[in-house]
């Protein structure tokens, strides 16, 4: 149960002398770790005049899917096009009904509205993930394909019988993986369970770029060469298209390079970041609802609590020189533009989290005195 914080005094915890405000992720802490190995990779890439596809891409492309324990692996634009071509791939379309959770600030939502299908939503349970009973919701109500989010870097729990259950009707089942790059569940890497996983590579991931960037991954080979077309024209060799719906979404090279001179340490990283959410967790006080501890299951891409007066803790983080952020706001079915069409469409629980979630600092560059001054902020306050 959620409660409200206790009733101790509002206490400001400041900034050290001159210190910025601290962010929920400072990328520039990032580059200037491994700016050798980014300086490298783009001399490389600009060396050889090849910038997009290309070798680079396809080294890129088979070193993470051997990080995942997966076949294959096809190198896109961005994480929403490779939602898209997934879709795409598994047969879904214009007029279908497919289904994705509501919470997981619409980069699903736009996939599907580009195909020209029907947004079926789904709510979630306590962990923000949707659950098998919803998922059986949606292949009951028709649809032809299901997206399920590891949201917040944390591994759906029960994705191995979703995807049992997806297989059993003949669902297509998509893995949004792009906030869990390395979450494993029983040793097995997400986006490797369902018949597809999707991943984001935009900087601020767990492993980012310097871009934009996204791919597709797959044990499906059929599946993993109409990706590849519907990529880059639907060709399928040089200006013959053979597929419709076919766009332009190719990996750069010069992303491809920066993302496999950082891909050997994503686990390091990942460790990291789940020992700043252990002391998070151990060191908040009553009245924060946490993360649940997960193991290698949560890489911590965000650390979320719930607190029934997240506007107050903002500004009193916000006063202690700590950034925060809510992922995310609005639900997708009381979006703008969406809002009216399921106006009749009520999910309690992701109505209920978007007015109380709240994203704390963590990345893997953050120091422990850091660490720790979050917390002593958190726990100075008082609603």
């Amino acid at each position: 149960m959620l409660a409200t914080a206790n009733g101790r005094s509002d206490k400001v915890i400041p900034a050290p002398a001159g210190d910025r405000m601290l962010q929920v992720n400072d990328l520039s802490r990032r580059i200037s770790r491994y700016r050798t190995q980014i300086d490298e990779a783009v001399a490389r890439v600009v060396a050889s005049a090849w910038f997009v596809l290309g070798p680079e891409v396809t080294d890129f492309e088979k070193r993470f899917a051997t990080f995942l324990g997966s076949a294959h692996c096809v190198g896109v634009g961005n994480g929403t096009d490779a939602l898209r071509i997934a879709l795409l791939a598994v047969g879904a379309g214009r007029g279908d009904r497919i289904a994705t959770a509501a919470n997981a600030g619409m980069y699903a939502t736009t996939a599907i509205l580009a195909l020209g299908a029907e947004p079926l939503f789904l709510d979630a349970d306590s962990s923000h993930h949707v659950p098998l009973a919803e998922v059986k919701r949606a292949a009951e109500s028709g649809a032809k394909a299901i997206v399920v989010t590891h949201l917040y870097g944390l591994a759906v729990a029960g994705i191995e019988d979703v995807a049992a259950f997806c297989r059993s009707r003949g669902v297509a089942l998509i893995e949004d993986c792009a906030q869990a790059h390395g979450a494993a569940i029983a040793g097995r890497r997400v986006g490797t369970f369902g018949d597809a996983g999707c991943f984001s590579f935009y900087p601020t991931k767990n492993l980012g770029g310097l871009g934009d960037g996204g791919a597709v991954v797959t044990n499906d080979e059929a599946l993993a060469g109409r990706a590849r077309r519907l990529r880059q024209y639907g060709w399928g060799a040089k200006y013959n298209v053979e597929l419709p719906a076919g766009g332009n979404s190719r990996l750069d090279a010069l992303q491809a390079a920066v993302l496999s001179a950082l891909l050997p340490h994503l686990d390091a990283d990942n460790a990291r970041r789940r020992a700043i959410a252990a002391r998070y967790s151990a060191g908040l006080k009553t009245g924060i609802e946490r993360p649940p501890e997960a193991g290698n299951a949560y890489v911590a891409h965000l650390y979320v609590i719930r607190t029934r007066d997240r506007e107050s803790l903002r500004r009193h983080l916000e006063r202690s020189g700590i950034g925060t952020d809510v992922h995310y706001p609005i639900p997708d079915h009381r979006q703008h533009t969406l809002k009216a069409a399921y106006a009749d469409v009520h999910l309690p629980v992701t109505e209920s989290h978007a007015k109380d979630v709240l994203t704390l600092p963590c990345f893997p560059e953050m120091t422990d005195d850091e660490v720790t001054r979050v917390i002593d902020a958190v726990n100075g306050w008082s609603a």
